[in-house]
Parts: structure tokens; sequence; C-alpha cells
């Protein structure tokens, strides 16, 4: 019996390193090797980013990449190869596809792969297993003095101004662009960061909310709970960045940094129309 079940756990043990070849290929180990990401040791860094969970979620997103969302991009050469970088995209689809799907660009980049850090509402560390992923595979929680010190250490990270209110919003205002914040601006400025603004386009399709269940949402201390699809649909992604944007520290007031914010957001819904232009379909 002994034998047996040493046999049993022996098949499981190689079944499941088949089942992480068939992820973790050999272009996923030399992207991960490639990027310019400082880990301790053991793999981690002070955020809790883990190399080993690192290439097994590169492998999960370039499946979806490339085999669900079938997504295209352009302009990824504009995303510098070293250096700190804000990625600026329009927000949609309810769930963060949107990042996963710009992650996925930036770590694939033939160009020069950048390890993709995302600023993440509070809610989704809170929810069990998803926080531990997320925070593995590079997300961290959205708050600005974790991302001044990451772009102080050369970081790339995406960020969406919009928020939930861009995320949350109804299917009927798809593409129209929210509020943004200012302060993706504000941390440019002061750490020198270059801004590569980016427009997607498809993510709305992806889950689309036909109506916000707030009631159901404040008791569950979530910002929104959709009416809609209960899994994303398999709608065409197109990504396009923009060519890099840098500011300096003059501006003196914040409607000067107003101003500034204006300007990325008219390149991204510029972005939006050129692949809303591009698309042939929606599926």
């Amino acid at each position: 019996m002994q034998a047996y079940d040493m046999l049993k756990a022996l098949t499981r043990l190689a079944s499941r390193e088949a089942l992480y070849r068939q992820i973790v290929t050999p272009e996923i180990e030399e992207r991960i090797a490639r990027m310019p990401k400082p880990v301790g040791s053991f793999g981690y860094d002070a955020w809790g980013y883990n190399e080993n969970a690192a290439k097994l979620g590169l492998g999960v997103v370039k499946l979806l990449y490339d085999k669900y969302f079938r997504v295209t991009s352009h302009g990824v050469e504009n995303i510098p190869a070293q250096g700190p970088v804000l990625l600026v995209a329009n927000h949609s689809g309810q769930l963060p596809l949107d990042g996963v799907m710009i992650a996925g660009a930036m770590a694939m980049n033939p160009d020069g792969p950048r390890a993709p850090r995302a600023m993440v509402e509070r809610f989704f560390p809170t929810v069990p297993w998803l926080g531990s992923m997320l925070t593995g595979i590079g997300a961290v929680i959205g708050d600005p003095l974790n991302c001044i010190k990451m772009l102080e250490q050369g970081e790339a990270i995406i960020v969406f101004p919009e928020g939930v209110r861009g995320s949350g919003k109804l299917y009927r205002h798809r593409y129209q662009l929210q509020r943004f914040g200012n302060g993706f601006m504000h941390m440019a400025m002061q750490t020198g960061a270059t801004i590569v603004p980016v427009g997607v386009v498809g993510c709305e399709e992806t889950m689309p909310s036909l109506a916000n269940l707030s009631p159901l949402a404040k008791l569950l201390g979530l910002p929104y709970v959709p009416l809609g699809p209960l899994l994303p649909l398999p709608a065409r992604v197109y990504l396009n960045f923009g060519e890099a944007m840098c500011f300096d520290k003059t501006a003196s007031c914040e409607e000067e940094v107003t101003a500034r914010v204006e300007l990325v957001k008219d390149k991204i819904r510029e972005l939006i129309d050129r692949g809303l232009a591009e698309r042939t379909s929606v599926f």
C-alpha cells in the first residue's frame, strides 16, 4: 500500500510538473530573466513580488492574451526599457482585465520586457486567494507612497486615473472617459517618471454592466456590484501605446497640473479612437 500511495503521489507530481512546463515556456523564462527587476536571494522584493509567481502568472496571462482575448498591441516600443515609467490608461470592464492585458504586453515586449506593477483598489487584497496572487505577480495597493517609492527604484507602473469611476461604469457609458485624478501627474513630476498613455479597446465588452446593484454593494462593502455576465466574454482587445510624455516640476498651481492631466487624457482619447477604428468586430 505504501508503494502504491507513493506511486500515486509521484504521478500527481509529474502531472503538475508537466502542466507547469506547458504554462511556463522557455519564452516566458527568457522574458522574466531579461526584466530589470532586483529581487532578494529568495526571489522576492519589498512589496511581495515573486519571480516564480510572476512566471506562472505571465504564462497564464499569455494564454488569455493570445487565445482568449486575441490581443492586438501597437506601440510597445514606446515603453522605456529602463527607468521609472507610468503607463496611464482608460479603465473599464468591472474586473481589472485591462491591466492584466497591458501587463502581458509589457512583459512580453521583445524590445525590452518590463516587470509590470499595478496600483489596485484597496478591496482587492481583501478577497481570499486573489490578494496574495495579485501581490505575487506585482500588484500593490494604490497608495501614493507605495507608488512614489517604486518609481524612485525605477519601476514601471500601470495606473488608471479614473479608478472605480471607470471600471464600474455602465455599458451605455462605454468609452466615455470619466474624471481623472491628478495624483499620477504629481508623482510623475516629483520622481521624473516618463508617462506612456495607453488606449484600451475591448475590455468594455468583456464584462458589460447593465446596472449597479448599489444596495448589495453597500451590504458587501464593495464599490459596485454589476449586473452582467458572470464570466468575461471573449471580446477582442486592442492596446495602443502612445509616445512617451515627460513633464518637469515647473507647474506653479493645481490648475496647471490639471491642464497637464488633460493633455494626457486627450492623448488617451485619441488612442481609444484609433483602437475603435481599427477593430472590425467585437468578438
